[in-house]
């Protein structure tokens, strides 16, 4: 079984509001879980103390039981310190342009060195 760290959506409609779970990765995104292990709430300020909420001794505890965090809650252990931080180093390849806009954009920097 393998265990994930990620959130639940909880909240009314345009009011959102997660729970930070640990279940199962089979499980649905809203469906059973195994403990709750923290909240989010996007829609404070993102330097408000409880927009964030974390109960660090559980989430360690799962981290050493093998749980993987999700992308979102990876970041969210990195700036509580619970976690290393991610890195992403690379660019989405949808946003780089494509085959024939390089060859244009070599093509004027050929331009300007000559």
């Amino acid at each position: 079984m393998s265990l994930k760290i990620r959130l639940a959506r909880a909240g009314a409609k345009k009011r959102p509001y997660y729970h930070i779970v640990v279940a199962d990765s089979r499980s649905p995104r809203d469906g059973r879980f195994i403990e709750r292990v923290g909240s989010y709430n996007p829609m404070l300020p993102s330097d408000h103390a409880d927009r964030v909420r974390l109960v660090a001794e559980r989430i360690t505890h799962w981290l050493s039981n093998g749980a993987q965090p999700t992308d979102r809650v990876a970041r969210f252990l990195g700036n509580a310190g619970l976690a290393p931080k991610p890195t992403w180093n690379e660019q989405p390849k949808k946003s780089a342009p494509k085959k024939r806009a390089q060859e244009r954009a070599a093509a004027a920097a050929e331009a300007a060195a000559a």
